[in-house]
């Protein structure tokens, strides 16, 4: 079958139309060409922790999803719990990026912004946030201590000595180590690990005898050493219900929270301002645990780029099998879910803060200031 010239010059003409209408989408005001650029992902922590998997996980599906299919390269940027990575990004300009830098932060970052840490130069507030990524925590143990506990029941630790390595006090650390303590466990922190997997590879390697990982990490590093008889989960932290109710983590349905644990060990109390606080930094820092933002200046064009990427991705058929079996079961939200989480995540109660504050001076001898 042949076209006239008529038919071909319609085609023609509807073509050019077509290729004219998607520059102007692109270069218009509805996003930006990424064309033969290379897109740099910053993770102010180690290549070992869940931050690293979680980034690496999502970079490919992002090279993918922005227009003109960037190298999305992940760089890894540790130092002082993440402070260091941070303040970095804090004096970045988006004119000299033009769309090419992005970063991603934890609990772990937002925990110091939270306490006032004098170490912390960065402003949530200037960032532009385009990705929220829920998550879990399990703590486990080896199973010469596991088998002290009596199901949801943890008195019989409370003579043991525990090692636990630690990136510090004031980060996303602090909630496992308030509810060991709320559990009246003696735990102590090895301080100045870069990531959540060096505290893993201390376990492996005898130097640690309790630790814990976000979701990624404990499903990629953790779960063989459970299948092998060489680790056993203690808990998760939980998950939120709608009404704010600690529930059972989507991701681990059958292993007991914390509040559970809390719940059946006697001296633990899941009512006052001990559990008020664990809860708030709980909420601070695993529904919107890890977030993706571009540089404070970013452009309309580009803020709606990496917003409709990461909505084509999570749209992909594919997703919730392949996000759930690295990332976990939960919520990965953009646009306006994204922003509300971003809230929720840099602000917690004046009296949660205050006790926290108070708390890490008497028992970690740490000072902050605000």
């Amino acid at each position: 079958m042949t076209l006239s010239n008529t038919a071909r010059g319609a085609a023609f003409s509807a073509a050019v139309v077509a290729a004219s209408f998607a520059t102007e989408s692109v270069a218009g005001g509805h996003g930006i060409d990424l064309s033969g650029k290379t897109v740099e992902w910053v993770i102010p922590f180690s290549e070992t922790g869940g931050s690293a998997k979680w980034a690496n996980f999502y970079a490919p599906l992002l090279s993918e999803a922005l227009p003109g299919a960037p190298t999305v390269v992940v760089k890894f940027m540790p130092g002082a719990g993440s402070t260091k990575g941070a303040n970095w990004f804090q004096q970045q300009k988006f004119e000299d990026s033009e769309g090419t830098l992005i970063f991603g932060s934890s609990g772990s970052t937002q925990f110091p912004y939270l306490l006032g840490d004098p170490r912390v130069r960065y402003e949530y507030n200037d960032w532009n946030v385009v990705l929220a990524s829920g998550t879990g925590g399990v703590a486990y143990l080896p199973p010469e201590m596991a088998a002290k506990m009596d199901g949801m029941n943890a008195a019989g630790l409370q003579g043991e000595e525990f090692i636990y390595g630690s990136q510090g006090a004031t980060r996303l650390d602090l909630v496992p180590l308030l509810a060991w303590e709320m559990l009246g466990l003696n735990v102590e922190p090895v301080f100045g690990i870069k990531g959540r997997g060096d505290g893993r590879l201390m376990f492996e390697r005898g130097e640690a005898n309790i630790d814990y990982q976000t979701s990624s990490s404990y499903l990629k590093g953790v779960a063989p050493l459970v299948d092998a008889g060489t680790a056993v989960p203690m808990m998760s932290w939980g998950a939120l219900d709608a009404d704010g109710n600690i529930v059972r983590d989507p991701t681990f349905p059958d292993m007991p929270t914390f509040k559970e644990l809390c719940e059946g060990t006697a001296g633990c109390e899941t009512s006052g301002e001990k559990w008020d606080a664990w809860k708030a930094f709980f909420v601070a820092g695993f529904p919107a645990q890890k977030m993706v933002f571009l540089p404070a200046g970013a452009s309309n064009d580009a803020i709606v780029t990496y917003t409709k990427a990461f909505e084509a991705i999570k749209a992909r058929a594919d997703f919730a099998e392949i996000s759930g079996a690295r990332l976990g079961k939960y919520p990965q939200m953009t646009g306006e879910e994204a922003t509300g989480a971003l809230n929720s995540a840099t602000a917690v109660p004046d009296a949660a803060k205050t006790f926290v504050v108070e708390w890490l001076k008497d028992r970690y001898g740490v000072s902050l200031d605000g």
